[in-house]
């Protein structure tokens, strides 16, 4: 599978953005540049806007109009959704429809290409479909996956199938959300060294967490998100101190560093 390469445009320019939800203000006055291929932690406490970063990103959710206020995505300020699905993959959290549980992992993946939950008999599926979605299991070291039904799948094994779904269409950037959430110790750890293995092949990786043990050793760069806002942006392991994440999640912290993560308590 190829990732992102030298000659792509910017993944994300985005100045000034503030975004509503219902009646409140969730995003205040983001200015964010990421770079195609690189690979990011945004790290909150729950309820800081993280994930309504990602919707806006992902269209999802639209800012307040302004006129200081834009968004370029991939060099292009406009994108029709579908469209923009075939050069970034998303992996939420929950399952992308309610038919996904009783189909089998492969189709699920080869669903991808058409951002549907199964594969309804009036979609054409290609042989270089079909071949791309087992390249995609491959790198998530779950080809023994691809006859399981998803409904039968642990949550960990749900996140691998998702993961190569978002993957099919060979995109430079992957963005996860929460990606560790309701998963055991085993299942964290093999999803942890499968991303390694997409970042290593040159994929780009955003990722919103509140988990220090999710950040990748391959993520360079991290993101401090608080109330809504950016409150510090920089290298990795100049940001993850215990002052800094004393100051970002309200309490005192101890770390320690082992194989090129961070843990805390």
């Amino acid at each position: 599978m190829s990732g992102a390469t030298q000659t792509q445009p910017e993944f994300l320019n985005m100045q000034h953005v503030n975004v509503a939800r219902g009646d409140a203000i969730v995003l205040h006055d983001i200015s964010l540049r990421i770079a195609t291929g690189e690979h990011v932690a945004i790290l909150g406490p729950n309820g800081c806007g993280k994930s309504t970063l990602i919707k806006t990103i992902t269209c999802e959710c639209y800012p307040i109009v302004a006129p200081e206020t834009s968004i370029c995505l991939l060099g292009r300020a406009r994108w029709d959704v579908s469209q923009l699905r075939q050069h970034l993959g998303v992996v939420e959290a929950q399952l992308p429809g309610e038919r996904t549980g009783v189909t089998r992992g492969i189709d699920a993946v080869v669903a991808g290409f058409f951002s549907a939950s199964t594969l309804w008999p009036n979609l054409h599926v290609t042989p270089e479909m079909r071949s791309r979605a087992h390249s995609a299991l491959d790198l998530m070291q779950a080809a023994h996956l691809g006859q399981k039904l998803v409904g039968q799948m642990s949550a960990g094994e749900q996140r691998r199938i998702m993961i190569a779904r978002a993957l099919v269409h060979e995109p430079g950037m992957l963005l996860l959300d929460e990606p560790s959430n309701a998963l055991d110790l085993a299942a964290q750890r093999e999803l942890r060294e499968a991303l390694r293995l997409v970042a290593q092949q040159g994929t780009g990786i955003v990722m919103v967490t509140h988990h220090l043990a999710d950040i990748l050793p391959e993520i360079t760069r991290v993101i401090m998100m608080r109330s809504g806002r950016i409150v510090s942006d920089g290298p990795r392991d100049e940001l993850i101190t215990p002052q800094k994440l004393r100051d970002l999640f309200g309490v005192d912290v101890t770390l320690t560093q082992r194989n090129g993560y961070w843990h805390s308590w």
